[in-house]
């Protein structure tokens, strides 16, 4: 089949499509290349998949662009891009409202005009709010303009299904991490910090805790709910086991081989204090298990940060080894 990524570029997107190419698909990435962060590292990303005969780059903005020229022939929309981040969505809510929404809302009539046979969302824990615990029937009320953006898009999407009999689904994925974690993420600025001798800093207590998501498992979920998620239904996506910012701090200083010192600032304002997300609902739909769990993926993001210094990065497989086990 012929798929559309949008922002095939990032983190989870180049995972995505390179998962599908290699799967033997026909991938069309679609990326804008927001100056959200450096445009090298999106590059790098997809550094591999441009050799890809299957794979074909189309650099264009949901905001503005004609976006039929990529749709044609196009079986399946997976729509991963979006404006990231709570710190900036309090200062730059414009260009929230601009990616997230209005891109959003372009990207389906443009997909239902073209009479696109599969679409899959792709939104966030963030939509909760605060704990962002349990199922998909638990409260949506999110406490940052990102979230709050991000409820609004699921919401256009559900409005599209209800009004069109739009296919779509929506996966809300929950803390991803791994090989490519942008560089505004959390993990990422604490293993660079170790890897310079600096101190970490940490706003709060530390014990915020996630049940993140490896980046391979997210894909995997990603590519499984084409078929087997239900139109107009929403699936958690999320790791296996929580873990606390102060434990998975440690996990990281062993894995770079540094004693973290780290020094504690006010909490921020729109940060969740703790999500464990229930995958029930997609385990039962199309057989999502997280295999990857937070300790073996700290590890295999440091090892790639770490060969990414020293310019000897391999391409990140989408599982960090043959065992999943974190012990």
């Amino acid at each position: 089949m012929r798929v559309l990524v949008t922002g095939s570029a990032g983190f989870v997107g180049s995972h995505l499509a390179e998962a599908l190419v290699a799967a033997g698909h026909d991938v069309i990435g679609l990326d804008a290349f927001v100056d959200y962060y450096p445009r090298t590292l999106k590059e790098a990303n997809i550094a591999g998949l441009r050799a890809e005969p299957r794979f074909r780059l189309i650099e264009a903005d949901l905001r503005r662009d004609d976006l039929a020229p990529a749709l044609d022939g196009v079986d399946v929309v997976i729509h991963e891009a979006a404006m990231a981040g709570l710190p900036r969505s309090w200062t730059e809510f414009q260009a929230y409202m601009d990616c997230n929404v209005l891109g959003t809302q372009r990207l389906l009539d443009a997909a239902r005009t073209a009479g696109i046979g599969r679409f899959v969302h792709i939104s966030t824990s963030s939509v909760y709010g605060r704990d962002a615990v349990g199922d998909e029937t638990a409260p949506t009320r999110p406490i940052s303009p990102y979230g709050v953006t991000k409820l609004a898009a699921e919401n256009l999407v559900l409005a599209f299904v209800e009004s069109y009999g739009f296919p779509a689904t929506i996966l809300r994925y929950f803390s991803i991490f791994g090989p490519r974690q942008r560089p505004d993420m959390a993990y990422h600025i604490f293993i660079e910090a170790l890897l310079d001798g600096q101190p970490i800093l940490v706003f709060g207590d530390g014990e915020q805790s996630r049940t993140n998501t490896f980046v391979g498992d997210a894909v995997t979920a990603t590519i499984a709910a084409i078929e087997g998620g239900a139109i107009g239904e929403i699936y958690n996506i999320g790791g296996g086991e929580p873990i606390t910012l102060n434990d998975a701090i440690r996990v990281i200083g062993d894995a770079v081989g540094v004693e973290p010192e780290i020094l504690h600032g006010p909490a921020r304002i729109g940060d969740q204090r703790h999500t464990q997300a229930d995958t029930t609902k997609a385990r039962l739909a199309f057989g999502f298990r997280p295999t990857v769990g937070p300790a073996a993926g700290l590890r295999a993001q440091a090892d790639w940060q770490r060969a990414l210094r020293s310019g000897s990065a391999p391409v990140p497989s989408a599982a960090p080894g043959p065992s999943s086990a974190d012990g």
